[in-house]
Protein backbone atom coordinates (compact mmCIF):
# COMPACT_ATOMS: atom_id res chain seq x y z
CA UNK A 1 0.00 0.00 0.00
CA UNK A 2 3.02 2.04 0.24
CA UNK A 3 4.41 4.50 -2.56
CA UNK A 4 7.87 4.30 -1.72
CA UNK A 5 9.45 7.12 -0.02
CA UNK A 6 6.26 8.79 0.77
CA UNK A 7 4.51 8.53 4.00
CA UNK A 8 1.40 7.31 4.18
CA UNK A 9 -1.57 7.59 7.23
CA UNK A 10 -2.18 3.97 6.12
CA UNK A 11 1.75 2.62 6.31
CA UNK A 12 2.14 -0.25 8.65
CA UNK A 13 4.09 0.69 12.09
CA UNK A 14 5.62 -0.67 15.01
CA UNK A 15 4.59 -0.12 18.50
CA UNK A 16 6.00 -1.33 21.66
CA UNK A 17 5.17 -0.39 24.99
CA UNK A 18 7.83 -0.21 27.99
CA UNK A 19 8.04 0.83 31.22
CA UNK A 20 11.63 2.81 32.46
CA UNK A 21 10.79 3.34 36.00
CA UNK A 22 12.43 1.12 38.74
CA UNK A 23 9.66 1.00 40.94
CA UNK A 24 6.12 0.03 40.70
CA UNK A 25 3.66 3.10 39.52
CA UNK A 26 1.39 3.92 42.17
CA UNK A 27 -1.10 6.77 41.14
CA UNK A 28 -2.22 9.23 43.41
CA UNK A 29 -5.10 9.79 41.31
CA UNK A 30 -6.79 5.98 42.40
CA UNK A 31 -4.50 6.15 45.57
CA UNK A 32 -5.76 9.09 47.64
CA UNK A 33 -4.66 8.99 51.10
CA UNK A 34 -7.49 10.37 53.44
CA UNK A 35 -6.14 13.49 55.56
CA UNK A 36 -7.81 14.96 58.11
CA UNK A 37 -8.60 18.35 58.78
CA UNK A 38 -6.79 20.52 60.97
CA UNK A 39 -8.12 22.95 63.22
CA UNK A 40 -4.96 25.07 62.53
CA UNK A 41 -5.19 27.88 59.46
CA UNK A 42 -1.90 29.31 58.45
CA UNK A 43 -2.37 31.34 55.42
CA UNK A 44 1.45 31.10 54.52
CA UNK A 45 1.57 27.31 55.81
CA UNK A 46 2.69 24.92 53.56
CA UNK A 47 0.47 24.35 50.56
CA UNK A 48 0.90 23.41 47.07
CA UNK A 49 0.02 26.17 44.85
CA UNK A 50 -0.49 25.87 40.36
CA UNK A 51 2.58 26.30 38.56
CA UNK A 52 1.09 25.90 34.80
CA UNK A 53 4.05 24.83 32.17
CA UNK A 54 4.21 26.05 28.74
CA UNK A 55 5.72 24.01 26.90
CA UNK A 56 5.70 27.02 24.40
CA UNK A 57 7.67 29.19 26.41
CA UNK A 58 9.95 27.05 27.52
CA UNK A 59 11.28 25.86 24.08
CA UNK A 60 9.65 22.14 23.59
CA UNK A 61 6.83 22.88 21.81
CA UNK A 62 8.85 22.01 18.59
CA UNK A 63 9.20 18.18 19.48
CA UNK A 64 6.49 17.91 21.82
CA UNK A 65 3.09 17.15 20.35
CA UNK A 66 0.69 16.97 23.00
CA UNK A 67 -0.14 18.31 25.34
CA UNK A 68 0.72 21.98 24.67
CA UNK A 69 1.75 22.38 28.56
CA UNK A 70 0.40 21.34 32.24
CA UNK A 71 0.47 21.87 35.92
CA UNK A 72 2.97 20.97 37.61
CA UNK A 73 2.01 22.14 40.64
CA UNK A 74 5.01 23.56 43.72
CA UNK A 75 4.66 23.76 46.97
CA UNK A 76 5.49 26.82 48.94
CA UNK A 77 5.08 28.20 52.57
CA UNK A 78 6.08 28.03 56.02
CA UNK A 79 6.61 24.95 58.14
CA UNK A 80 6.11 26.37 61.72
CA UNK A 81 6.71 24.74 65.14
CA UNK A 82 4.74 22.50 66.25
CA UNK A 83 3.93 20.88 62.96
CA UNK A 84 0.62 19.66 62.58
CA UNK A 85 -1.23 16.59 60.89
CA UNK A 86 -2.52 18.99 58.16
CA UNK A 87 1.70 19.72 56.90
CA UNK A 88 1.74 15.78 56.25
CA UNK A 89 5.79 16.37 58.11
CA UNK A 90 8.10 12.88 58.09
CA UNK A 91 9.19 11.97 61.37
CA UNK A 92 12.83 13.51 60.24
CA UNK A 93 11.43 16.19 59.71
CA UNK A 94 9.25 16.88 63.12
CA UNK A 95 12.53 16.36 64.69
CA UNK A 96 14.33 19.00 63.24
CA UNK A 97 11.55 21.12 63.73
CA UNK A 98 11.88 20.27 67.85
CA UNK A 99 15.51 20.90 67.75
CA UNK A 100 15.31 24.02 65.80
CA UNK A 101 12.83 24.75 68.30
CA UNK A 102 15.18 24.28 71.48
CA UNK A 103 17.84 25.88 69.18
CA UNK A 104 20.10 22.85 69.76
CA UNK A 105 21.80 23.66 66.37
CA UNK A 106 23.50 26.81 67.52
CA UNK A 107 26.24 28.01 69.55
CA UNK A 108 24.15 29.38 72.23
CA UNK A 109 20.69 28.32 73.56
CA UNK A 110 19.03 31.37 74.89
CA UNK A 111 15.34 29.78 75.47
CA UNK A 112 12.89 30.61 78.24
CA UNK A 113 12.43 27.21 80.75
CA UNK A 114 8.61 27.16 79.94
CA UNK A 115 8.90 27.18 76.05
CA UNK A 116 11.69 24.37 76.49
CA UNK A 117 9.07 22.21 78.54
CA UNK A 118 6.47 23.21 76.38
CA UNK A 119 8.57 22.24 73.17
CA UNK A 120 9.62 18.88 74.62
CA UNK A 121 6.28 17.65 75.95
CA UNK A 122 4.51 18.87 72.49
CA UNK A 123 7.48 16.56 70.54
CA UNK A 124 6.50 13.94 72.79
CA UNK A 125 2.74 13.38 71.17
CA UNK A 126 3.71 14.61 67.40
CA UNK A 127 6.18 11.46 67.38
CA UNK A 128 5.44 8.68 69.81
CA UNK A 129 1.74 9.76 71.11
CA UNK A 130 2.77 9.39 74.48
CA UNK A 131 1.48 12.38 76.08
CA UNK A 132 1.79 11.73 80.29
CA UNK A 133 5.40 12.24 80.29
CA UNK A 134 6.80 14.02 82.89
CA UNK A 135 10.40 15.17 82.81
CA UNK A 136 13.18 13.26 83.89
CA UNK A 137 11.74 9.71 85.28
CA UNK A 138 14.15 7.26 84.65
CA UNK A 139 15.53 6.82 88.31
CA UNK A 140 12.54 5.19 89.83
CA UNK A 141 11.72 3.16 86.57
CA UNK A 142 12.17 -0.52 86.80
CA UNK A 143 14.87 -1.87 84.60
CA UNK A 144 13.76 -3.63 81.22
CA UNK A 145 13.52 -7.47 81.17
CA UNK A 146 16.36 -9.40 79.65
CA UNK A 147 14.76 -10.04 76.95
CA UNK A 148 13.69 -7.04 75.21
CA UNK A 149 17.64 -5.62 75.97
CA UNK A 150 18.72 -8.43 74.12
CA UNK A 151 15.86 -8.28 71.11
CA UNK A 152 16.95 -4.54 70.55
CA UNK A 153 20.20 -5.76 70.30
CA UNK A 154 19.39 -8.11 68.06
CA UNK A 155 17.53 -5.84 65.20
CA UNK A 156 19.45 -2.39 65.80
CA UNK A 157 23.18 -0.96 66.35
CA UNK A 158 24.51 0.59 68.96
CA UNK A 159 22.78 4.14 67.42
CA UNK A 160 19.49 2.68 66.35
CA UNK A 161 20.24 2.05 62.83
CA UNK A 162 18.43 -1.39 61.46
CA UNK A 163 20.60 -4.37 61.18
CA UNK A 164 18.07 -7.40 60.51
CA UNK A 165 15.14 -6.64 59.49
CA UNK A 166 14.12 -10.65 59.90
CA UNK A 167 13.93 -10.77 63.48
CA UNK A 168 10.62 -9.91 64.23
CA UNK A 169 7.59 -9.37 62.61
CA UNK A 170 6.14 -5.95 62.36
CA UNK A 171 7.78 -3.39 63.70
CA UNK A 172 6.67 -3.17 67.77
CA UNK A 173 7.30 -5.38 70.14
CA UNK A 174 5.60 -4.51 73.67
CA UNK A 175 6.09 -6.20 76.78
CA UNK A 176 3.76 -6.13 79.92
CA UNK A 177 4.46 -7.22 83.47
CA UNK A 178 1.37 -6.76 84.60
CA UNK A 179 0.39 -7.37 88.45
CA UNK A 180 0.90 -10.62 90.11
CA UNK A 181 -1.39 -12.42 92.94
CA UNK A 182 0.36 -16.07 94.06
CA UNK A 183 -0.89 -17.90 90.95
CA UNK A 184 -2.82 -14.96 89.31
CA UNK A 185 -1.14 -12.86 86.62
CA UNK A 186 -2.89 -9.97 85.57
CA UNK A 187 -2.44 -7.47 82.75
CA UNK A 188 -3.30 -4.02 81.75
CA UNK A 189 -3.23 -3.58 77.80
CA UNK A 190 -5.24 -0.53 77.27
CA UNK A 191 -1.50 0.94 75.42
CA UNK A 192 -2.35 -1.17 72.66
CA UNK A 193 -3.45 1.35 70.13
CA UNK A 194 -6.46 0.84 67.93
CA UNK A 195 -5.00 1.29 64.84
CA UNK A 196 -2.17 -1.85 65.53
CA UNK A 197 -2.49 -4.91 63.83
CA UNK A 198 -1.69 -7.86 66.30
CA UNK A 199 0.67 -10.83 65.12
CA UNK A 200 1.66 -12.74 67.95
CA UNK A 201 1.35 -12.64 71.59
CA UNK A 202 3.55 -15.00 74.21
CA UNK A 203 3.20 -15.37 77.65
CA UNK A 204 6.49 -15.97 79.30
CA UNK A 205 6.99 -17.89 82.45
CA UNK A 206 9.93 -18.56 84.76
CA UNK A 207 10.93 -22.05 86.33
CA UNK A 208 13.90 -23.08 88.47
CA UNK A 209 14.63 -25.90 89.08
CA UNK A 210 12.17 -28.02 91.70
CA UNK A 211 13.76 -29.28 95.04
CA UNK A 212 13.66 -32.94 95.73
CA UNK A 213 10.78 -34.17 95.04
CA UNK A 214 11.10 -38.01 95.13
CA UNK A 215 10.41 -40.60 92.52
CA UNK A 216 8.57 -37.89 90.28
CA UNK A 217 10.22 -36.47 87.19
CA UNK A 218 7.59 -34.15 86.05
CA UNK A 219 4.88 -32.09 86.62
CA UNK A 220 2.14 -30.46 85.01
CA UNK A 221 1.25 -26.94 83.92
CA UNK A 222 -2.43 -26.04 83.62
CA UNK A 223 -2.94 -22.83 81.90
CA UNK A 224 -5.93 -21.09 82.32
CA UNK A 225 -7.68 -17.85 80.81
CA UNK A 226 -9.80 -16.38 83.89
CA UNK A 227 -13.26 -15.37 82.57
CA UNK A 228 -14.26 -12.68 85.34
CA UNK A 229 -11.26 -11.54 87.49
CA UNK A 230 -12.84 -8.99 89.48
CA UNK A 231 -16.62 -10.70 90.76
CA UNK A 232 -15.66 -14.71 89.52
CA UNK A 233 -12.32 -15.59 89.44
CA UNK A 234 -13.01 -18.91 89.76
CA UNK A 235 -14.16 -18.94 86.45
CA UNK A 236 -11.94 -19.94 83.76
CA UNK A 237 -11.27 -21.87 80.89
CA UNK A 238 -8.51 -24.49 80.79
CA UNK A 239 -6.63 -23.62 77.47
CA UNK A 240 -3.12 -25.37 77.42
CA UNK A 241 -1.24 -28.17 79.76
CA UNK A 242 1.78 -29.26 79.76
CA UNK A 243 4.51 -31.84 81.49
CA UNK A 244 8.01 -30.34 82.41
CA UNK A 245 10.75 -31.82 83.47
CA UNK A 246 11.42 -31.20 87.06
CA UNK A 247 15.11 -30.84 87.40
CA UNK A 248 15.29 -28.33 84.72
CA UNK A 249 15.10 -24.45 84.99
CA UNK A 250 14.62 -21.45 82.80
CA UNK A 251 11.88 -19.77 80.45
CA UNK A 252 8.60 -21.52 79.36
CA UNK A 253 6.81 -19.66 76.39
CA UNK A 254 3.11 -19.89 76.08
CA UNK A 255 1.65 -18.33 72.50
CA UNK A 256 -1.38 -16.74 73.64
CA UNK A 257 -2.63 -14.59 70.31
CA UNK A 258 -5.96 -16.13 70.50
CA UNK A 259 -6.84 -15.03 73.69
CA UNK A 260 -4.93 -11.50 73.78
CA UNK A 261 -6.73 -10.62 70.69
CA UNK A 262 -10.39 -11.63 72.25
CA UNK A 263 -9.06 -8.96 75.34
CA UNK A 264 -8.32 -6.08 72.89
CA UNK A 265 -11.33 -6.74 71.70
CA UNK A 266 -12.86 -6.29 74.89
CA UNK A 267 -10.61 -2.91 75.60
CA UNK A 268 -7.77 -4.89 77.07
CA UNK A 269 -8.59 -4.03 80.83
CA UNK A 270 -9.08 -6.71 83.69
CA UNK A 271 -7.10 -9.79 81.82
CA UNK A 272 -6.19 -12.32 84.05
CA UNK A 273 -3.75 -15.81 83.37
CA UNK A 274 -3.60 -18.31 86.17
CA UNK A 275 -1.18 -21.06 85.88
CA UNK A 276 -1.25 -24.50 88.05
CA UNK A 277 1.37 -26.75 88.47
CA UNK A 278 0.56 -29.76 90.18
CA UNK A 279 2.53 -33.43 90.21
CA UNK A 280 1.23 -36.59 88.29
CA UNK A 281 -0.40 -37.83 91.84
CA UNK A 282 -2.58 -34.31 91.28
CA UNK A 283 -0.78 -33.03 94.42
CA UNK A 284 -0.89 -29.04 93.72
CA UNK A 285 2.35 -26.61 94.49
CA UNK A 286 2.99 -23.34 94.45
CA UNK A 287 3.62 -21.78 91.60
CA UNK A 288 4.08 -17.99 91.34
CA UNK A 289 8.08 -16.63 91.56
CA UNK A 290 7.04 -13.24 92.04
CA UNK A 291 7.28 -11.38 95.38
CA UNK A 292 4.17 -9.34 95.84
CA UNK A 293 4.94 -5.83 94.82
CA UNK A 294 8.21 -6.18 93.69
CA UNK A 295 9.95 -6.29 90.28
CA UNK A 296 12.68 -9.00 89.51
CA UNK A 297 14.24 -10.06 86.26
CA UNK A 298 12.48 -13.28 86.64
CA UNK A 299 8.90 -12.55 86.99
CA UNK A 300 6.47 -13.73 84.29
CA UNK A 301 5.31 -11.45 81.68
CA UNK A 302 3.30 -10.85 78.26
CA UNK A 303 5.07 -10.19 74.87
CA UNK A 304 2.50 -8.38 71.49
CA UNK A 305 4.59 -8.25 68.51
CA UNK A 306 2.76 -6.09 66.83
CA UNK A 307 2.75 -3.53 63.74
CA UNK A 308 0.68 -0.42 63.04
CA UNK A 309 2.14 1.02 59.32
CA UNK A 310 -0.40 1.89 56.81
CA UNK A 311 1.93 0.69 54.16
CA UNK A 312 4.39 -2.10 53.72
CA UNK A 313 7.98 -1.49 54.84
CA UNK A 314 10.73 -0.94 52.33
CA UNK A 315 13.91 -0.90 53.91
CA UNK A 316 16.29 1.74 51.92
CA UNK A 317 19.14 -0.09 53.54
CA UNK A 318 18.48 -3.20 51.75
CA UNK A 319 17.33 -1.50 48.20
CA UNK A 320 19.95 0.83 47.90
CA UNK A 321 19.92 1.93 43.88
CA UNK A 322 23.00 2.16 42.41
CA UNK A 323 24.34 6.44 41.69
CA UNK A 324 26.23 7.07 39.30
CA UNK A 325 29.12 9.38 39.35
CA UNK A 326 28.80 13.21 37.98
CA UNK A 327 31.98 15.00 36.93
CA UNK A 328 30.36 18.33 38.30
CA UNK A 329 30.93 19.38 42.25
CA UNK A 330 30.12 22.02 43.73
CA UNK A 331 31.47 23.11 47.62
CA UNK A 332 27.96 24.54 48.01
CA UNK A 333 25.57 22.46 45.86
CA UNK A 334 22.83 20.30 48.07
CA UNK A 335 24.91 17.45 50.24
CA UNK A 336 24.10 15.33 53.12
CA UNK A 337 25.61 16.43 56.94
CA UNK A 338 25.67 15.76 60.07
CA UNK A 339 23.24 16.34 62.60
CA UNK A 340 23.40 14.49 66.30
CA UNK A 341 20.05 14.09 67.59
CA UNK A 342 21.07 13.61 71.88
CA UNK A 343 18.13 12.45 73.10
CA UNK A 344 19.43 14.21 76.66
CA UNK A 345 19.28 17.54 75.61
CA UNK A 346 15.77 17.05 73.58
CA UNK A 347 14.43 15.77 76.97
CA UNK A 348 13.68 12.38 75.75
CA UNK A 349 16.30 10.20 77.81
CA UNK A 350 13.96 9.83 80.76
CA UNK A 351 11.79 7.40 78.74
CA UNK A 352 14.19 5.88 75.84
CA UNK A 353 16.46 3.29 77.23
CA UNK A 354 18.29 2.91 73.85
CA UNK A 355 20.01 4.45 72.06
CA UNK A 356 21.15 7.30 74.06
CA UNK A 357 21.08 9.44 70.62
CA UNK A 358 21.14 9.07 66.67
CA UNK A 359 22.63 11.00 63.83
CA UNK A 360 19.25 11.84 61.86
CA UNK A 361 21.59 13.68 59.21
CA UNK A 362 20.59 17.02 57.18
CA UNK A 363 20.51 18.50 53.91
CA UNK A 364 22.10 21.67 52.77
CA UNK A 365 23.37 23.45 49.82
CA UNK A 366 22.27 24.70 46.60
CA UNK A 367 20.26 23.68 43.58
CA UNK A 368 22.06 25.82 40.96
CA UNK A 369 21.22 24.97 37.66
CA UNK A 370 21.55 22.95 35.46
CA UNK A 371 21.19 20.05 37.67
CA UNK A 372 23.40 17.59 36.80
CA UNK A 373 23.05 14.03 38.02
CA UNK A 374 25.03 14.15 41.34
CA UNK A 375 22.27 16.60 42.38
CA UNK A 376 19.52 13.46 42.34
CA UNK A 377 16.77 16.26 40.90
CA UNK A 378 13.59 14.63 40.02
CA UNK A 379 11.98 15.63 37.06
CA UNK A 380 9.17 18.14 38.90
CA UNK A 381 12.44 19.86 40.15
CA UNK A 382 14.08 19.76 37.16
CA UNK A 383 11.18 21.75 35.28
CA UNK A 384 10.87 23.77 38.10
CA UNK A 385 14.44 25.20 37.84
CA UNK A 386 14.49 25.49 33.93
CA UNK A 387 10.99 27.63 34.48
CA UNK A 388 13.19 29.63 37.24
CA UNK A 389 15.85 30.20 35.11
CA UNK A 390 13.80 31.70 32.27
CA UNK A 391 11.86 33.60 34.75
CA UNK A 392 8.91 32.78 33.21
CA UNK A 393 7.24 32.95 36.73
CA UNK A 394 8.17 33.86 40.19
CA UNK A 395 6.14 31.00 41.46
CA UNK A 396 8.28 28.54 40.17
CA UNK A 397 11.16 29.29 42.91
CA UNK A 398 14.38 27.24 43.09
CA UNK A 399 14.73 23.36 43.46
CA UNK A 400 15.27 22.82 47.66
CA UNK A 401 18.03 20.44 49.62
CA UNK A 402 15.80 17.89 50.86
CA UNK A 403 16.01 14.21 51.86
CA UNK A 404 14.98 11.88 48.82
CA UNK A 405 15.75 8.51 51.21
CA UNK A 406 14.91 8.39 54.47
CA UNK A 407 15.97 5.48 56.83
CA UNK A 408 14.15 3.91 60.53
CA UNK A 409 15.46 3.61 63.56
CA UNK A 410 14.76 1.30 66.07
CA UNK A 411 13.68 2.80 70.18
CA UNK A 412 13.79 0.74 73.13
CA UNK A 413 11.01 2.96 75.50
CA UNK A 414 9.07 3.12 78.52
CA UNK A 415 5.59 4.45 77.45
CA UNK A 416 3.12 5.84 79.64
CA UNK A 417 1.93 2.62 81.15
CA UNK A 418 5.86 2.23 82.06
CA UNK A 419 5.78 -1.24 79.66
CA UNK A 420 9.14 -1.68 77.96
CA UNK A 421 8.40 -1.34 74.27
CA UNK A 422 10.78 -1.90 70.86
CA UNK A 423 9.12 0.32 67.83
CA UNK A 424 10.37 0.51 64.58
CA UNK A 425 10.15 4.31 63.30
CA UNK A 426 10.04 5.03 59.78
CA UNK A 427 11.62 8.40 58.13
CA UNK A 428 14.16 9.21 61.24
CA UNK A 429 17.59 9.16 59.26
CA UNK A 430 18.46 11.17 55.80
CA UNK A 431 19.82 8.41 53.89
CA UNK A 432 20.82 10.86 50.63
CA UNK A 433 19.72 14.30 49.70
CA UNK A 434 18.38 15.71 45.83
CA UNK A 435 17.24 18.45 44.90
CA UNK A 436 13.33 18.53 44.75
Amino acid sequence: MQVDGQSDEKNSNLVIYSDDRRDNFRNPLFHKARRRRSARSFTTACQRKNLYVDFTKIGWSGWIISPKGYNAYTCAGSCPFPLGESLRATNHATVRSIMNALKLTQEAADLNPQKVTDVKERSWNEIFQLKDLKGNVASYRKAPHQFMMDLYDAVAESNGTLKNTNVVEGNIVRSFEGQSSGSYHFFNLTSFRPDERMIKAEFRWFRNTRPFMGRHHFYKVDFYEVLDSRSKPWRRILLKSRLLPVYTNGWKIFNITQMVTKWILNSGTNNCILIVTSLPSGNWFESSMQVDGKSDEKNSYLVIYSDDRRDNFRNPLFHKARRRRSARSFTTACQRKNLYVDFTKIGWSGWIISPKGYNAYTCAGSCPFPLGESLRATNHATVRSIMNALKLTQEAGKPCCVPDVLYPISLLYFDDEENVVLKQYDDMVAGSCGCH
